[in-house]
């Protein structure tokens, strides 16, 4: 047993030794140019985030609004990246988030739900800087940060909730470029937290003015995604 033990840690440390020395180089000038392109394809989150008011209708209702769990989404998009120094770059992503998210209504006493699906796509320009650490093999991580304007594409009027289109998201996440010999891999997470009050308190489009309690009993909606992108250069 002594002998395995022996065997197993000397293997290990000679597999410490073999990664710490220094390897042949994939494409070695990729991030010197300046400017290089990729696309992306990745999987999301949508969340919505509520701030509910107690608001207590003529019935003696009163309503809070959550979104109780997470659906993946789809996203797809292009890069553009702007070489600037040896660790930092600028770029730009414009993306497509395809995604839902369900909301739910209770009321306090009853604990009677209402549900409403809302399904977004998220046209979205991130521009972002990224800062690299020292490329290391044939591997280098990275934090990212940026801001991200935002324009829903399927908003429909009518339903028990209505939000605004039109958001702008700071966000933030890591990653690391995995250079291969025919392309760079690049997979990120990212936290991306809206910055707007997505609400829309005017109702004229309700045509069943009794879904306007649910409107009324929110002050304030705000958005937050996490994305998980592979972007390929």
């Amino acid at each position: 047993m002594k002998r395995i033990f022996i065997i197993l840690l000397s293997f290990a440390f000679a597999l410490g030794i073999s990664a710490q020395m220094k390897k042949i180089q994939n494409r070695p000038y990729i991030d010197q140019r300046r400017l290089h392109y990729g696309f992306l394809i990745g999987l999301h989150t949508q969340d919505l985030k509520f701030i509910n008011n107690g608001f207590i209708t003529e019935n003696g209702e009163s309503w809070f609004a959550d979104v109780a769990s997470y659906s993946p989404g789809f996203s797809v998009g292009v890069l553009g990246e702007l070489y600037l120094t040896r660790s930092l770059a600028l770029r730009a992503i414009p993306t497509l988030h395809f995604g839902d998210k369900i909301v739910i209504f209770k009321e306090q006493a009853s604990k009677e739900e209402t549900r409403q699906q809302i399904k977004s796509t998220y046209l979205s320009l991130p521009l972002d800087l990224k800062f690299s650490a020292e490329r290391f093999n044939n591997y280098r991580p990275y934090i990212m940060a940026g801001i991200n304007p935002t324009v829903d594409l399927s908003i429909k009027k009518n339903s028990t909730l209505l939000i605004k289109s039109a958001d702008c998201y700071l966000e933030a996440g890591v990653g690391c470029d995995f250079y291969l010999p025919y392309f760079k891999l690049i997979p990120e997470l990212k936290f991306c937290f809206g910055l707007s009050n997505l609400l829309q308190s005017n109702r004229t489009d309700l045509n069943d003015k009794s879904l306007l309690k649910y409107t009324q009993s929110v002050d304030k909606i705000s958005s937050r995604m996490i994305v998980l992108s592979f972007y390929f250069e």
